[in-house]
């Protein structure tokens, strides 16, 4: 009974964490469209309050693996519910900019401690044969975060300051995750034996045969220091490098970027009024839940390498496809950030309450974390993924998506308004609409992209992670290549439109493409195959293999 209601609240645990995670990084897209009429937002304003969350999750990443290793993993999930909580009253009562973007901080902050401090103490909590699951458990949260966040959006869309609901519902969750991880006991690794855990009848971590086994070869847990993780003491190197290679093929091929062109991609396929095109985009966030399911139940059957290999090479396979059918039928890339704040915008956005959803739909992620994520996020970090790429700055000439989403609005009025105002080529469909069959067939792969990478990148890279360090490095390890990932995503989504303008939109997604066959090889020649075995057992073979 006990085993089977730790069991439960890990679970609890490990989906809040991703639901918040997920739900911060969605809900910026539909409070940003008030906060810009309430506070007078320049583009540049709209792009730091964004970035904030990445800045915060930067620095959390930075210094949040020495609280998880010193203090614990409980106790780092407690510590960030509280600063997230401080961090949402913070949004919700704001009453300038300044107070926004510190608010943003600090949740970003929160998050992406809370999400590191999730991976790891419920790997460490459960049974060999149940990791898989309960850690890509935090990758659902995440991407059923993002959809609910869009829903929000959408009902508040017309409620007088209806962002500061926004922000201040994410206190529910954060409170529900502080009392479950109360009943939750103390992290079993910080234990005096890592087997007297499994005589207490906590979790029955392996069955009899392993446990005689690990008595024979009795199971110590080490100290290391940072440097340790570049040093070959146990094969640290290794490690460090199929960290540090999964987190950046995650974010190299591609991934906050495709989504960032969802709504452009579902406009030219005809989606052309905007509430088709909000149920479009809740559309992709549905497939993005139910190919995280699909993760989520293959993880301890399949293995985590196969996963990784079939999701890169399906990824690879669809991103070249959207590279091929845009040299055929090009897509127009505008990147005006000024339509945001013209009179047209101003005029559409009394005329259509209900599109505020609309573009972030496209960019969820998550982690990272991502979700992305989170997401991830991470671990939805995955989620993370296509955040500031929306949003941009009249310098790093970024898409904003109001600004998108005054292309569209203006574009469904276009026939009344005459042509619209804007440094990038017109949106007309003109150029579309000879090629219906490529537009269909580039949205396909765009959904295929979206489910390869909810079932291979999305949650594995965060479940290896959680499983390939010795438990008294793990918080530091998992925090440096989680700060690679933020680094990676922000890099990714700033050089975009540099780059298109550089080499092209299909040359872009062509060289995602030649990315996916390149993490396909990595994965292939450096990552092991984790599942079934303890954690004790996965750091014994490391330590072994040369």
């Amino acid at each position: 009974g006990r085993a089977l209601l730790v069991l439960l609240l890990s679970a609890t645990v490990s989906l809040l964490g991703g639901l918040i995670f997920g739900y911060e990084l969605g809900i910026i897209s539909g409070a940003l469209l008030q906060l810009q009429t309430d506070f007078h937002l320049s583009c540049f304003k709209q792009e730091v309050l964004v970035s904030a969350v990445l800045i915060g999750a930067l620095l959390a990443s930075l210094a949040g693996g020495i609280l998880i290793d010193r203090h614990g993993r409980r106790r780092a999930i407690q510590v960030s519910n509280l600063v997230l909580l401080v961090g949402s009253l913070i949004l919700t009562l704001a009453r300038s900019f300044t107070v926004l973007v510190i608010g943003r901080m600090t949740v970003g902050f929160a998050t992406s401690v809370s999400s590191m401090a999730c991976c790891i103490y419920v790997s460490e909590m459960v049974a060999a044969h149940q990791r898989g699951l309960l850690v890509s458990l935090y990758e659902v949260g995440i991407t059923v975060g993002i959809l609910l966040s869009y829903a929000l959006n959408y009902i508040f869309a017309d409620v007088d300051e209806g962002w500061r609901y926004m922000f201040g519902l994410a206190i529910a969750p954060t409170v529900m995750q502080f009392l479950s991880i109360l009943f939750l006991p103390v992290n079993p690794v910080k234990l005096s034996s890592w087997d007297s855990d499994c005589q207490k009848g906590l979790i029955p971590l392996q069955d009899t045969e392993h446990r005689a086994a690990a008595k024979r070869e009795p199971y110590q847990e080490k100290n290391y220091s940072f440097l340790d993780l570049f040093r070959t003491r146990d094969n640290m190197r290794r490690r460090t490098l199929v960290g540090l290679g999964l987190v950046l093929f995650q974010q190299f091929t591609g991934q906050p970027n495709v989504l960032g062109y969802a709504s452009k991609i579902f406009h030219s396929v005809g989606f052309q009024s905007n509430s088709s095109a909000i149920l479009a985009s809740v559309g992709l966030g549905a497939i993005k839940v139910l190919a995280t399911l699909v993760a989520m139940a293959l993880a301890d059957k399949a293995g985590r390498r196969v996963l990784l290999m079939a999701g890169c090479v399906v990824m690879a396979i669809s991103v070249t496809t959207i590279g091929l059918t845009s040299r055929m039928a090009p897509l127009a890339m505008a990147r005006d950030c000024k339509a945001a704040t013209g009179p047209n915008a101003s005029h559409s956005l009394t005329q259509h309450p209900l599109t505020p959803v609309l573009p972030q739909s496209a960019v969820s992620p998550v982690p990272p974390a991502s979700g992305a994520v989170k997401s991830q996020a991470g671990p939805g970090f995955a989620a993370t993924r296509g955040l500031t790429e929306v949003f941009a700055s009249a310098q790093s000439k970024e898409v904003v998506p109001n600004s998108s989403l005054s292309q569209k609005r203006d574009l469904v009025g276009q026939s009344k308004k005459g042509t619209l105002e804007s440094t990038g080529p017109p949106l007309g469909a003109a150029p579309w609409a000879q090629h219906t069959v490529l537009n269909w067939i580039t949205l396909l792969s765009m959904m295929a992209f979206v489910s390869a990478f909810s079932v291979g990148f999305g949650p594995m890279t965060w479940l290896v992670l959680s499983e390939i360090y010795p438990a008294g490095i793990r918080g530091r390890a998992f925090a440096f290549c989680n700060s690679f990932n933020w680094a990676g995503n922000l890099l990714i989504s700033l050089s975009f439109l540099d780059l298109i303008d550089a080499i092209g939109f299909s040359w872009m997604f062509l060289l995602y493409g030649l990315m996916g066959v390149m993490a396909v090889i990595f994965i292939y020649l450096f990552v092991p195959e984790t599942k079934g075995q303890s954690l004790e057992e996965i750091d014994q073979q490391f330590s072994r293999k040369r």
